[in-house]
């Protein structure tokens, strides 16, 4: 009998010389994001020599590519000699090999033992992002600059991505951003392994990529008169009075493009038609269909001089797009088609003709006409089209991809047709929503989206079959500039919402836990400070939460998001230190004593004794039906739910400037009633409320408020009706007094606004109706 023992042997000198043990054991850290799909941590450390080769097995253009962004990455380290060859694999160096076994370009396989550093893929792209792991496996330090004794955890990792399309966005219509910006923009993408920018290049309020044949792109459409200052909802619009210009040249577009590619990021670019062309339009006003002159937008919303569908702008847009085409080489060119008036349309003698002509039912199927016109100029030259979910009004583009941003119904339905698709819903992937419910956040559209339920995503809707899920592509983070001027703002409002992002995109569901993901977290942060970037540190922010509605008075939740954390509170609204008294558990606010009405809670997250993130403060003002039981006849959206309907009743008003977050209660096409079980009879004679009033956004005031009481919860009397005249003002303050009753029970019915009129943002669909607390006196 013949026996080999070299084998036998290396797999024991392999086994001790780095051993898979307990992660507790190793003293390794091991912060990656997004996490990898297998993780095994082994004892012990690859430190790096001083002379150091980078070996690539074969001469592959994309892993020079990633050897190539580990020679910069180890010499930015302080590793004072680096060379980058071809050859077979050696102890001390760092070796890249090509395995053909290891399934999509995307994946790879990295071991990092004592003795060397070994990254298998079978293409580029993986290699290239076992080199953002292994970034992310250094010390933080190696951000800054050079470091003494430079080493790796020791570690088995085997990898790749859930999705195929793992996108970020940036509108840069609203508000332009340099190009060095938009270079550490997409290294950043990179770093976190998206592999697509979806550049928006075309607003209302400003064109802003060369196009040689229409000159006035750049002379006029780049620039507008002046900028709105402060919010939309913020009436009368006030503005800045300033000249505001910029534009990417051919050439700029081009070395973006390039750039990308080296980090294998796609750049899809976005044109928008028919809707968003004020812009285009300004500077030709044969585009639309008045031929009258307007200016470029300077304030937000929606505009109806949109294109007009007459063969000048055909001629136009084709001639757009054959630049644009010779610019991007990625295979989809976004064309939006959302958010298009079809006012315009309506009395357009051109329109009504091929409405006539192509017997086509009404406006949207003369959207969806012009849409694939459009796509048919684009397959012919070999490229397919991406359009937001208005795409699917009057009949979908027969190659279109979907980008499903107003919920998931959109690329349900799209997905059912067999048609490919992106998910994008605002309620967790728009990063200009406010991410936190501190008062002293910098001003942003509105909404309420914190980091959590970003990580939370789903992107493949329950109602899809296996089938038709494998036509979800993946899902995309957003990022609209309308309150996003300069670069660090950006970076604020999108890190860490895209780090949550990038683990939504990359791994599997059942790799993901948000407390793991904090504490890798943590440490992430840390090292994109360093790296310059201007991160959001919500993570260490303390939340307060009132809950009612039970009819068992209000109680008080207190949490951190980062384990390890203690909370110190006050129940006086002064400051807490680390001597105040240490929450540990819900407490009912009959245990503090009032000053009056109001009791004012603070908390503070303490680590060692050393204040972490920023304190919150809590108040809460007491009346007849603070922490009794309330009831509704219709549920809120699960969106604004806020934490249920003892939100209305808890004594805490909503934020004045946002209607997301836990106190406004969103209703989506149905009327608010609320019943109040006081649980005895109690004299009242007034009821105060607040409605958010933002037609921008498709929210609107009621048409009217009305209360009623009873004896027994069934038979109702109204004791005060009042019609609610909604003006400029965002918030819509509702007093209704009565003579004064005693009653048990207290109905209280908001009648929403009903259909968006014509002409308005969201026309046809029926408003969001938000409500804040019901006080009752």
């Amino acid at each position: 009998m013949r026996v080999t023992l070299l084998p036998v042997l290396l797999f024991i000198t392999g086994l001790f010389a780095c051993q898979q043990i307990n992660p507790s054991e190793t003293g390794n850290s091991y912060p990656v994001i997004p996490k990898p799909q297998e993780l095994s941590e082994r004892q012990g450390r690859f430190m790096v020599p001083n002379e150091v080769r980078i070996i690539v097995s074969k001469e592959n253009e994309g892993l020079q590519k990633a050897g190539t962004h580990l020679k910069d990455l180890l010499e930015q380290a302080g590793v004072n000699q680096v060379e980058l060859s071809f050859g077979k694999p050696e102890n001390g160096a760092f070796n890249f090999i090509i395995d053909n076994g290891i399934a999509g370009g995307e994946a790879y396989k990295l071991e990092i033992s004592k003795e060397q550093v070994t990254i298998r893929s079978s293409g580029g792209a993986g290699a290239f992002y076992a080199v953002q792991t292994i970034r992310q496996l250094m010390p933080i330090e190696v951000e800054k600059g050079p470091v003494e004794n430079l080493s790796l955890p020791c570690a088995e990792i085997e990898d790749s991505p859930r999705f195929s399309y793992r996108g970020m966005h940036l509108d840069v219509g609203r508000h332009f951003f340099p190009v060095e910006f938009v270079k550490k923009y997409i290294d950043l993408l990179a770093f976190h392994k998206f592999n697509r920018f979806h550049w928006h290049l075309t607003e209302d309020q400003g064109w802003r990529i060369e196009i040689k044949k229409s000159p006035r792109l750049q002379e006029v459409a780049a620039c507008r008169d002046e900028t709105l200052v402060g919010h939309y909802n913020d009436q009368p619009h006030q503005y800045d009075g300033k000249r505001y210009c910029g534009y990417y040249t051919q050439e700029e577009a081009r070395e973006i493009v390039r750039y990308a590619n080296e980090r294998f990021i796609t750049v899809i670019p976005e044109i928008e038609m028919p809707g968003h062309a004020q812009a285009a339009v300004a500077a030709y006003p044969e585009l639309g269909c008045t031929g009258k002159p307007v200016e470029v937008a300077k304030r937000w919303g929606i505009f109806e001089d949109v294109y007009c569908p007459n063969e000048e702008t055909f001629e136009f847009l084709e001639n757009v797009l054959t630049e644009v085409m010779d610019i991007f080489p990625s295979e989809f060119i976004h064309i939006g088609g959302d958010e298009c008036p079809k006012t315009q349309w309506k009395t357009n003698p051109t329109a009504q003709a091929i409405i006539e002509r192509e017997g086509l039912k009404d406006e949207h199927e003369l959207q969806s006409w012009f849409i694939q016109r459009m796509e048919r100029f684009l397959n012919d030259h070999g490229r397919n089209i991406i359009g937001w979910d208005e795409i699917l009004e009057g009949g979908l583009a027969p190659n279109a991809t979907v980008m499903s941003w107003r919920g998931t119904e959109g690329g349900i339905a799209a997905a059912k047709q067999h048609h490919k698709v992106i998910m994008t819903p605002t309620d967790y992937c728009y990063f200009d929503y406010y991410q936190s419910q501190d008062p002293d956040e910098p001003l942003a559209i509105g909404g309420y989206l914190p980091l959590e339920k970003v990580y939370s995503y789903e992107p493949i809707p329950e109602e899809l079959s296996e089938e038709e899920a494998k036509y979800i592509l993946g899902a995309q983070g957003n990022v609209w500039t309308e309150y996003m001027q300069r670069p660090e703002h950006m970076e604020y409002m999108v890190f860490p919402r895209a780090c949550a992002m990038a683990e939504v995109n990359w791994t599997n569901p059942d790799q993901k836990d948000y407390d793991d993901f904090l504490q890798r977290l943590s440490t992430h942060l840390e090292r994109l400070k360093a790296m310059g970037v201007n991160t959001a540190e919500k993570i260490y922010d303390t939340r307060i939460k009132a809950l009612a509605g039970d009819g068992g008075g209000i109680r008080i939740e207190m949490a951190p998001d980062i384990r390890g954390l203690e909370i110190h509170y006050t129940t006086d609204g002064s400051a807490p230190t680390a001597e105040s008294p240490v929450y540990k558990a819900p407490f009912s606010l009959d245990d503090v004593q009032a000053n009056g009405t109001s009791i004012a809670i603070s908390a503070q997250a303490f680590m060692n004794d050393t204040a972490k993130g920023k304190g919150s403060t809590l108040t809460i003002e007491k009346h007849k039906a603070a922490g009794k039981k309330i009831s509704l006849s219709e549920e809120p959206a699960p969106k604004y739910s806020g934490n249920g309907p003892g939100s209305l009743i808890n004594g805490v008003p909503g934020p004045t400037e946002r209607y997301g977050g836990s106190e406004w209660l969103g209703f989506d096409g149905k009327d608010l009633e609320a019943v109040i079980d006081f649980g005895q009879p109690t004299a009242v004679s007034k009821v105060s409320t607040r409605f958010y009033h933002a037609p921008g956004q498709w929210i609107y005031a009621p048409k009217g408020i009305s209360v009623a009481v009873s004896e027994d919860g069934q038979a109702f009397r109204e004791v005060a009706n009042l019609p609610v005249a909604a003006g400029e003002e965002k918030l819509i303050a509702v007093d209704l007094p009565f003579d004064e009753v005693e009653t048990r029970f207290l109905k209280i019915t908001a009648r929403r606004f009903g259909l968006i009129p014509e002409g308005a943002q969201g026309a046809g669909h029926e408003a969001w109706l938000f409500v804040d607390e019901l006080v009752v006196e």
